[in-house]
Parts: structure tokens; C-alpha cells; sequence
């Protein structure tokens, strides 16, 4: 069902913006085009935001905070063992395209502290979980940070597969197998 213009929430203004940030990068984020793409005017924005600017600092905001922990609360409820929870975690990222948008968060915190802050957050916290997750797994402390910041770095990487290794869900699989140590 689609939402009529007067329901739209917050957070589907913060969803635009990501989208608009992910398909056209930071300097397609303006005020005018992201209310035309809900379908809505521009007065109604200001029902959210005080300003384009506040919108920004609550845009950086959502990435590291409502969204992010979010979705880990849902792992954490859904998934029983620690190799489920990291595929519930991708499985989550890539149906959000969170890869994507947090390589477009990357390019806009080279030039925003407000996003620098909320990528520094995200990559904490994602290395954090996965050190947890490769812990409860029997890894050693230290090498699982080091296979949880090898999941976190190729995860927000611009970098295409190199040919001979597979794509989608098959390359996150073979990685996992190599990353993890798993072969689930």
C-alpha cells in the first residue's frame, strides 16, 4: 500500500535522502528534487526538520543510530547462533542495499563530520558485532577483530570481484567460509 503524502514519517524523508545519496551521491541532495520524489511540497518538510541543515545532521544521524540498531536488534532476536546472526546481519544489509549507501556515507564524510562521526560509529559497532559473533564461533580475540574488520572493509568496498570468483549471495558465502572459517 502506498502511503498517502500527509503519512509520511520522518523516517521516509531519512529513506529518500539515502536513496537520493546512494543512486546520485551527495551533491543530488537537495530540498526541491527529494520532496518531488515523495510527492510531496516542500512545506511539509519543515514539519520534520527545522532546516536542510538539521536534516542533514539527522540523515548522518539515522545511518549510525535508529537503522543500525534496528537491524541488530532484529539479529540478535531472530537468529540463535553466531554464523546465523551474520547472515541475518548480511541478509538485512544487502535487502537494504547497506553497502551501497554506506560507501556513499564514506564519500560524503570525507567532506562532513557529522557523517564522519556516524561512519566512525557504524564501523565500531559492525566490528564489534562481528568480533562477538567470531568469538562465539571459537575464534581467538584478536583474530576475530581482524576477521571482523576484513568483513566490515570488504563489505563497504567499492572494489568489483575479481573474475573467476562468483557474485551476490555466492561471493558473501565463499567469504564468509574464507572470513569465518565456516562452511554454512
Amino acid at each position: 500500500m502506498v502511503k498517502r503524502r500527509k503519512d509520511l514519517t520522518r523516517a521516509d524523508w531519512l529513506l529518500a535522502g539515502q536513496a537520493v545519496l546512494r543512486d546520485e551521491g551527495l551533491r543530488a541532495l537537495k530540498l526541491r528534487p527529494l520532496a518531488a520524489s515523495l510527492g510531496i511540497s516542500t512545506g511539509s518538510f519543515y514539519h520534520h526538520f527545522s532546516d536542510f541543515e538539521d536534516y542533514l545532521g539527522q540523515l548522518a544521524d539515522y545511518f549510525s543510530g535508529e537503522q543500525l540498531m534496528s537491524n541488530l536488534e532484529k539479529v540478535r532476536a531472530e537468529a540463535p547462533t553466531p554464523i546465523r546472526r551474520i547472515l541475518l546481519a548480511s541478509d538485512l544489509a544487502l535487502s537494504q542495499d547497506l553497502p551501497r549507501l554506506a560507501m556513499a556515507m564514506r564519500a560524503w564524510a570525507r567532506s562532513d563530520a557529522r557523517a564522519a562521526a556516524s561512519v566512525k560509529t557504524v564501523d565500531d559497532v559492525l566490528t564489534g558485532f562481528f568480533t562477538d559473533c567470531l568469538e562465539g564461533m571459537g575464534h581467538p580475540p584478536q583474530m576475530a577483530l581482524a576477521r571482523a574488520y576484513l568483513m566490515v572493509a570488504s563489505a563497504t568496498s567499492d572494489m568489483p570481484p575479481p573474475a573467476g570468483l562468483p557474485t551476490g549471495l555466492d561471493l558473501r558465502d565463499l567469504m564468509l567460509e574464507v572470513i569465518a572459517g565456516t562452511e554454512d
